[in-house]
This record gives structure tokens, C-alpha cells and sequence, in this order.
């Protein structure tokens, strides 16, 4: 454990929610797990374990824990957001109405800026990286088989960032709603999206289902808003050892959780038993609807039950965070998360790409032979993503403070570049790096975008998050 790592673990305060940053580390280390062991790669292409083993499929009501993910993450965006409102400077009550206009949109563009930092940076190298070796492949005329495989799969993921950014950039205005209807804020996105579904499944409506990548995510992110609020009750404290009183209300805290983790259970088994929803709670291959592209009402429900069934684990969590070995652990992971998930499909592929290259039968999926290889495949795969991280890390680390204040105005740039940012990385997530030269396109929100133009509106937006946030000095 490297001396910075125990540094930054003993300045820790005592008032940090270190199970926050548990569950950060850990729903991204189980995203990491299941796209290795999903991967059923042969010598003709990828496939996906669960198409070929559908009794598999139940697994991924505990695997699939994107929702508790964006859960936390507003958790963490209201907590920083009312933390930069709380430092704004107060003007004169004369000018109180129109400072108060400009404090808020600098504040807004001062916040893009300090949460993307560590998002952006290291996938803007990612994407670099990745850009000019799928150029340099495609000059020397390759891009087949395996290698055209991964220029086309390695930037799939990136369509969490891209919905993370959008979480970002709703942040202030949600919040907002949140301050005034409290958990009729949630209702009301989750009302919309199972609204959307009715006009979908049951109107026939075309394309409104693409609504619910806003609405079903942003109802999980809500949730992290109330959870700031102390509004998810699950108090720290355990029954046992307590007097009757304190017990009582230790278990009354618990309600809230269990209500969320019950109901979304019992919803997502009812709707997918009785409704038009698929049993796997990831995408498959080939199916006609699936509840993760666009978000269903059936993965919302299943986003409850995830969310209740972690708040319920927080006191015994806790209990553990607070052994200085393991808060050690998860503040070495915090700093590295968002790297080794940028590469960990890199280092899976080229696991694969090294197996084919030296000759190595690749048994078929599923098979006893294939089961007995997995452990060799995923241990070479977690070292050779720690290969990646050790020489990417670096990007992750926040810039230093900015010593400049936004100007008056920077707001609107500051959303302008998380647009473009938004839009360009689901761009590429679609569209892969595949087909550079001949022009490869695929179509976001009807309009044919190609790698480079993804790019280029990412690095775009990028740089006007970071122009904006900065400001004048």
C-alpha cells in the first residue's frame, strides 16, 4: 500500500460516507467482473455466455449494478453542489437579486468543470490512445477478425459516461425539484417512465422510448439526492447491544430501504412475468427488446431493488470501513476506478489476441474445458489491466484547483460543452473505431455521426467545460 494511499486514508474525516465510496469501487469492480466472464470469444467473433447459457440470465438481477452506480453518483453531485453554493461569495443586498443570477451560473460552470475533471481526462486519453492505434491498424491494412472486433467494442462502454454526464449536467435543476417536491420529484420521473412504456409496448409509439434513457436513470439518480437528505433512513447503528428504545428506532430506520428493495423486486417479478420484458437484466444479442437499451420500467424496478438491498448492507459496511486495512483498500481503488474500467475490455481482448496469436485451442463456451481455462483467462486479464493502469493512472488524478473564478456568463458555455461532450461520447460508444477510412457512421438521434466527428465534439466540449469552468482570473 503506497504512502500517499495512507496518507490520504488517515486525513480521511470523520464525517465522510465511506460506504459511498464502497459502492463506487464495488459496482464498477462487478461491471468489470461480468463483461469478462460474458465474453464467449472463439476464433469467429464474440459472443455473450448468457445467449448461449440462458439459465444464466437470473444472475444479472445481482450483476447488473449500473443503477447503483448512478445512485450514488447523486448522492455525491448534491453533496458537491451545495458545497460550491455554500463557498459562493454574498454580494451587497442592493445587488443581491442579479448577483445572486451571476453567483448561480458560475457556480454551475465551476461544478462541470471540478466533477467531469475526473471523468474526462482519463477517457480523452482513452479515446486518443485508442484513435490513433485503430488509424495506424487501418493504414496497414488490418482491421479484421478479432483486431476489427475489439475497434468496435472497446469504446461500447462509453455509453455510461455519456449518461453520466448528462446526470451532471441535470444536477442543479433537479436538485432543485428535489428541494421543493422531495420524493414526488422521484415519482414524478418514474411516473414518466412508465409512461413511456405504456405509449411504447401498449400505443405502439415509435421512438418514445428513447425518453427513458432520461427518465428511468435520472429516477435512480434522484434517489441518491434523498439518500443526501438522510431521507433513506438505514441508520448506522446495529439492534444489538441497544436499549429497547434505540433498537426500535434503529429498526424503524430500516423501512425505507426494505420498502425499496421488497416493491422493486416484487415489481421487476411481476413485470417481466407478466409484461413484455426480457428475463436478463443486461442487453442480449439479437433480442427485440431489451431493458437496458433504452432503460425499461422492468430495470427501474430492478434499480429499487438494488438501491434498498445496498442501504440495508450499510451498517454492517460501515462496521468494516472503519478497520483502517480496508478503508485503506478502497481509497487506493477510488483513485484508479474510472482507469481500469476505460481498459479493462482492452486487457480482456488482448488476453484473447495473445491466446490466438500463440496457437492456444480456445475451447467452446460453455464446455467443461472452457470453465476450467476461465480462471487463467481472468487472472491474465485483472494483470494486464493493472499493466493499463499503472501506465494510465496518472490522467485520473484531478488537475490542481483552479485559481481563477468563472466569469458572469459561463454557464450556458459550460452546458454547451457538456452537450457536445455527451453527445460525442455516446457518438463513439455507438459508432466504434472501426472504419475510420471508409467513413463508417451510426445513427444518433437520427443523424448519422462517424468516430471523428465523435471525437472531434468530445475533445470540443471538453475544452469548453474546462474554458468555462476556469473563467478569468
Amino acid at each position: 500500500m503506497g504512502s500517499a494511499v495512507r496518507v490520504l486514508a488517515e486525513a480521511t474525516p470523520a464525517t465522510r460516507d465511506r460506504y459511498v465510496d464502497l459502492l463506487r469501487v464495488g459496482s464498477l469492480a462487478v461491471v468489470v467482473l461480468g463483461h469478462w466472464m460474458m465474453a464467449a470469444v472463439t476464433p469467429d467473433g464474440v459472443g455473450n455466455l448468457l445467449a448461449v447459457v440462458p439459465a444464466l440470465q437470473p444472475l444479472t438481477w445481482l450483476l447488473q449494478v449500473m443503477p447503483v452506480f448512478f445512485f450514488v453518483g447523486g448522492f455525491s453531485h448534491a453533496l458537491s453542489y451545495r458545497s460550491l453554493l455554500r463557498k459562493r461569495p454574498e454580494g451587497s443586498a442592493a445587488s443581491a437579486s442579479a448577483d445572486s443570477a451571476t453567483s448561480a451560473d458560475s457556480v454551475y460552470a465551476a461544478f462541470l468543470r471540478a466533477r467531469l475533471q475526473r471523468l474526462l481526462r482519463p477517457t480523452m486519453v482513452f479515446v486518443l490512445v485508442w484513435g490513433v492505434v485503430a488509424l495506424l491498424v487501418q493504414l496497414l491494412g488490418g482491421g479484421g477478425g478479432l483486431t476489427g472486433v475489439t475497434l468496435r467494442l472497446v469504446t461500447q462502454p462509453l455509453w455510461f459516461i455519456g449518461i453520466y454526464l448528462a446526470m451532471v449536467a441535470f444536477t442543479p435543476p433537479l436538485l432543485r425539484l428535489h428541494e421543493r417536491y422531495g420524493w414526488g420529484a422521484f415519482a414524478g420521473l418514474a411516473g414518466a417512465a412508465a409512461a413511456v412504456d405504456v405509449l411504447r409496448f401498449a400505443a405502439g409509439v415509435p421512438y418514445v422510448e428513447f425518453l427513458n434513457f432520461a427518465f428511468a436513470w435520472l429516477a435512480v439518480h434522484q434517489l441518491g439526492f434523498l439518500r443526501a437528505d438522510g431521507r433513506l433512513g438505514a441508520g448506522s447503528a446495529s439492534g444489538a447491544g441497544l436499549a429497547p428504545s434505540a433498537r426500535l428506532r434503529s429498526l424503524r430506520s430500516l423501512r425505507v430501504p426494505a420498502l425499496l428493495a421488497g416493491g422493486g423486486l416484487i415489481g421487476a417479478v411481476v413485470l417481466v412475468a407478466a409484461g413484455p420484458y426480457p428475463l436478463s437484466m443486461v442487453g442480449m444479442p439479437g433480442e427485440k427488446v431489451s431493458n437496458m437499451a433504452p432503460p425499461t420500467l422492468a430495470l427501474l424496478a430492478h434499480g429499487l431493488w438494488l438501491v434498498g438491498a445496498v442501504e440495508l448492507l450499510r451498517a454492517p459496511a460501515a462496521r468494516l470501513l472503519a478497520r483502517p486495512r480496508a478503508w485503506r483498500t478502497v481509497v487506493a481503488a477510488n483513485g484508479v476506478a474510472m482507469t481500469a474500467f476505460l481498459w479493462h475490455l482492452t486487457a480482456m481482448l488482448g488476453v484473447y489476441g495473445a491466446l490466438l496469436a500463440l496457437d492456444v485451442p480456445l475451447p467452446e463456451p460453455a464446455t467443461a474445458a472452457w470453465w476450467a481455462q476461465t480462471p487463467l483467462r481472468l487472472a491474465a486479464a485483472a494483470a494486464l489491466t493493472a499493466a493499463l493502469v499503472a501506465a494510465f493512472r496518472t490522467f485520473e488524478h484531478p488537475a490542481p484547483p483552479s485559481a481563477t473564478t468563472p466569469a458572469p456568463g459561463s454557464g450556458p458555455l459550460a452546458a454547451l460543452g457538456a452537450t457536445l461532450c455527451l453527445l460525442g461520447v455516446l457518438g463513439l460508444s455507438m459508432v466504434g473505431l472501426g472504419g475510420l477510412l471508409e467513413g463508417r457512421t451510426a445513427l444518433l438521434i437520427a443523424i448519422p455521426v462517424s468516430a471523428p466527428a465523435a471525437v472531434a465534439m468530445a475533445l470540443g466540449g471538453w475544452l469548453l467545460v474546462e474554458r468555462a469552468g476556469r473563467g478569468a482570473r
